[in-house]
């Protein structure tokens, strides 16, 4: 039986742990500082727990620099559940700065008011999404799904990159093609936000920077799109100006921690700009169920229900773990080595390419997941590296089920020398692959 030291392990999520924390944990699990009870078992209302979640809260902040204008959120489902809450709370600020706009030209007419905003949605509503993977695709078929009882058209996807693509994924088109909604200074509807997914894990699609176009929407202003990024599987990997964001949202189970914990950064005025329930059944707009309801979920510190306690120590101990690593450079310390660890892959990749053919456009390759195929996408040779790899205990380098082919996931706790290691195994695959 091997060792945990003599595997390296490459899966997409959940992904691995440093092994420090999972050693704390296990104890943590049985008998959590002493208290003779597991951290699965005490309650989510006692002081124990509140420490868990203000420590954890706290190295986030330290982490990520968040700024007061922003609150962190713990909550439950994943990177999809987030994607109907983004839906249910930011229509729901449309529709109150809609209603605020008609309350202030019609006065105290409240029926006047409600069909005004209820025109209004119908004909004006407009949520934007960049589609550049299967995770901002599934977002925006979920969003287009909740509003379907409103009737068509209030998605629009302001970019598909398979368009320019032969129908993949694989590229960022520039930001000149994009087809984002005009706003309402310009004559047009005006976008509730702009939606998309920082890493793509299935297509190993990555922004490499804030959009530039996105750098100047008035956030602040009644005018300007709310900017909302899905950072799931890259989260904590380099630095981030959260302050250009409305809400950021991860899935724990990649760089974070395990499953159970979905991190949320919402702007704290997104969580005082909502349209009463009342209001929203009224126009025709569903209301957040309570356990996606953001405002909720922060005036309860993030314990409306029982939330795992267990799970999120684990995601403290992991970000504790990296300012300690980094001391002052924080996550540029982490970026740095995320760079180190992806180039160090690539440049095998690039060197063989013949034998290997990156899925992405080079302006796109994600540093946290490194997709490539064999001559071509060869079933027998795909096959044959895999079956391999896994002899010398390199797992979970298998495509995603619905694409194919290899995915090495570069996640904060692979080590270096495990990259090292799974990169000195392609470069001798190629090797003995090369035509005599």
């Amino acid at each position: 039986m091997p060792s945990r030291d003599e595997v390296a392990y490459f899966g997409a999520g959940p992904a691995p742990l440093p092994t420090a924390v999972l050693e704390k944990g296990a104890g943590a699990f049985v008998n959590f500082e002493n208290t003779g009870l597991s951290l699965a078992e005490i309650s989510h209302r006692s002081q124990t727990a509140n420490k868990v979640l203000a420590d954890t809260k706290s190295a986030l902040i330290s982490l990520l620099q968040i700024p007061d204008t922003h609150d962190v959120l713990f909550m439950h489902g994943g990177g999809s559940g987030e994607f109907s809450a983004v839906v249910f709370n930011l229509v729901s600020v449309w529709v109150e700065k809609r209603r605020k706009e008609a309350e202030a030209e019609l006065g105290g007419d409240e029926q006047k008011v409600l069909e005004r905003v209820r025109k209004e949605l119908r004909e004006d509503l407009r949520l934007d999404y960049l589609v550049t993977g299967s995770w901002s695709l599934k977002a925006s078929q979920e969003a287009a799904n909740l509003l379907e009882p409103l009737g068509k058209g209030f998605i629009n996807v302001a970019l598909d990159s398979r368009q320019s693509n032969d129908g993949k994924f694989g590229t960022i088109p520039a930001e000149d093609t994009w087809n984002l909604t005009t706003s309402r200074a310009n004559g047009g509807k005006g976008s509730a936000f702009v939606y998309y997914c920082d890493n793509e894990t299935v297509d190993g699609v990555e922004f490499p920077s804030f959009p530039k176009c996105l750098e100047h929407l008035p956030q602040n202003q009644d005018d300007g799109p709310l900017v909302v990024a899905d950072m799931s599987s890259n989260f904590l990997s380099r630095r981030v100006d959260v302050s250009k964001y409305a809400v950021i949202f991860g899935g724990a189970q990649k760089n974070i921690g395990i499953t159970d914990v979905t991190l949320v950064i919402v702007r704290k005025d997104i969580l005082s700009t909502q349209a009463s329930s009342s209001f929203l059944h009224a126009v025709g707009v569903w209301s957040s169920p309570v356990v996606l309801n953001w405002p909720v979920i922060a005036k309860n510190n993030s314990l409306y229900n029982t939330m795992p306690i267990f799970s999120i120590w684990i995601a403290g101990e992991v970000m504790r773990g990296l300012l300690t690593t980094h001391g002052e450079r924080g996550l540029a310390g982490q970026e740095d080595l995320a760079n180190q660890k992806a180039q160090i892959l690539y440049d095998v990749l690039d060197k063989f390419p013949e034998v290997y053919q990156v899925v992405t456009s080079r302006a796109a390759r994600s540093r946290m997941n490194i997709c490539f195929r064999i001559r071509g996408g060869d079933s027998a040779q795909e096959k044959t590296f895999l079956e391999y790899a896994e002899a010398q205990l390199l797992q979970g380098l298998k495509g995603h089920r619905s694409v194919g082919g290899i995915r090495a996931s570069n996640y904060n706790a692979v080590p270096l020398k495990n990259v090292e290691r799974v990169a000195t195994y392609m470069e001798e695959f190629a090797q003995k692959s090369k035509p005599a």
